[in-house]
């Protein structure tokens, strides 16, 4: 009876445990926006068994601790301070100095958002030489409230500038080369059509002495 009863309390205890690993750890507190369980909310209440988030888009979702307890935690808002980084890709036929320049301006259009200091401040990397454009990154640090809005506004003006400055943002190119190699040796002779094979006759014989009738094929 106490083996039955345990296999049936397993899960409970486990979010039990799970539970009170939360509260005296404290990886996340209430008010904080986590990714746990591949599911991002705001942290609404944490009991001893379940831990309740609210999505963005307004949903109620309640974890088992269990589920929290064995998986990755994200704390997107325990720092103050987050880095946004936009990724363009621009032409091979660009130059790399006004590239630069022109994501610098884009940069300079938002530095009442900025965050500077020590490791902070914002950059511009020639990242990578992708296969259909030059890849270059824009970093900048900003407010971990204002991260989202920033994000959008610096993506805007990346395209925004590059439009003015005239530098072309491409598309993935496959360039395919066919070759035919032509025989000199061969020629083309019309096609004739052959006659068309006459069709067989089927001669009846008369009937042998066992009345039987073979027939036999001519031609």
């Amino acid at each position: 009876a106490g083996f039955a009863i345990g296999l049936a309390f397993q899960g409970t205890l486990s979010n039990f445990a799970a539970g009170i690993l939360l509260m005296v750890f404290r990886p996340f507190r209430v008010g904080d926006v986590v990714n746990v369980a591949t599911v991002t909310g705001k942290v609404n209440e944490i009991d001893l068994f379940t831990t309740t988030l609210d999505t963005p888009d307004n949903r109620r979702l309640i974890i088992p601790n269990s589920a929290i307890a064995g998986t990755t935690i994200e704390n997107l808002t325990y720092h103050k301070h987050r880095r946004v980084d936009v990724t363009v890709g621009i032409s091979y036929a660009a130059d790399l100095d006004r590239s630069r320049t022109v994501l610098q301006n884009c940069i300079s259009l938002h530095e009442d958002k900025l965050i500077s200091g020590d490791g902070r401040g914002a950059q511009v990397l020639l990242t990578a030489l992708n296969s259909s454009s030059v890849d270059w990154t824009v970093r900048f640090w900003t407010a971990a409230e204002n991260f989202h809005a920033v994000k959008e506004l610096l993506t805007v003006e990346i395209k925004r500038q590059l439009d003015l400055a005239g530098l072309e943002i491409p598309f993935p190119q496959m360039h395919l080369h066919v070759s035919r190699r032509v025989d000199d040796a061969f020629v083309d002779t019309p096609s004739t059509e052959a006659e068309p094979a006459p069709i067989p006759k089927m001669l009846t014989l008369p009937a042998s002495n066992n009345g039987r009738v073979r027939p036999r094929a001519r031609g």
